[in-house]
């Protein structure tokens, strides 16, 4: 019978294998890359290349698929499967919001409400299957599933908020991008100032650096006519997509992946 984390001995836990990596500096800068990759990868590949919203969905949707199968299979965190699986759903669920909005005629502000409540019910489902949503002891397929389920909706949910600001509400890529990182700011202070849960400072970081990088990188990507820098999707892509690959390939050779459970003390 399996046990539980918090039954077993120190020296289990050193050994059991996290599937996902330590929340440290290198993650947070890699994972606002692959928000931005995600927002200029999406489109770029279905307006720029012309192959149009629901054929690059469906495209994307089969990598991820793939990408998924391998990062499941390895039980344990390896930096570029598990970096490669990040941005092909930040692309996704990208993809997703954009999907409800353009094709199906799905407002925004119901776009946002709608991934707001699937992610706070997968949380819920989350938490009363395992009684955790710490991502220190993410040592199952039941929990990485769990995992993987609330980053697509987190990517969801950021895209829409985030084109709900800047775009509908007509605040601007720049001050749109401002906003967020301020917010993100305060959670930070809050945890490590004010004591604020770590579990829920991560979740809430982690939904709301995607608003933040998404709307840096229409800063960068978009026509200056439209508010942007006029950089475009392929170079801001190719630019952060080469940052994301060096920032792995650095944070593999510190520490080689290695990722240990540890008790949910947060």
């Amino acid at each position: 019978m399996k046990q539980d984390l918090a039954t077993r001995t120190a020296d289990d836990r050193r050994a059991t294998p996290n599937r996902v990596p330590q929340v440290t500096v290198d993650f947070w800068l890699i994972k606002l890359l692959a928000v931005t990759v995600g927002e200029t990868a999406a489109d770029y590949l279905a307006v720029n290349l012309g192959v149009g919203l629901s054929l690059t969905s469906a495209i994307m949707t089969a990598v991820l698929a793939v990408a998924l199968v391998l990062q499941f299979v390895q039980k344990r965190y390896v930096p570029w499967i598990y970096w490669l699986a990040v941005v092909l759903i930040s692309v996704v669920g990208t993809l997703l919001t954009d999907n409800l909005v353009d094709n199906f005629g799905v407002p925004l502000e119901v776009t946002t409400i709608a991934c707001a409540i699937l992610l706070a019910l997968t949380f819920m489902v989350w938490y009363a299957s395992e009684r955790t949503l710490s991502i220190h002891t993410i040592i199952t397929t039941k929990r990485e599933a769990f995992y993987w389920l609330a980053i697509l909706l987190t990517f969801a949910l950021g895209t829409a908020a985030g084109d709900l600001v800047a775009e509908k509400l007509d605040v601007g890529y720049l001050m749109t991008s401002l906003l967020f990182a301020v917010i993100i700011a305060i959670i930070a202070t809050s945890y490590f100032v004010f004591d604020l849960n770590g579990i829920l400072a991560f979740w809430l970081a982690y939904i709301l650096t995607r608003p933040m990088g998404a709307s840096f990188g229409d800063l960068l990507s978009q026509p200056v006519e439209y508010g942007g820098l006029g950089l475009g999707t392929i170079v801001t892509s190719v630019l952060f997509l080469g940052t994301i690959c060096a920032t792995v390939l650095y944070a593999s050779m510190m520490n080689g992946g290695r990722e240990y459970a540890t008790a949910d003390a947060d």
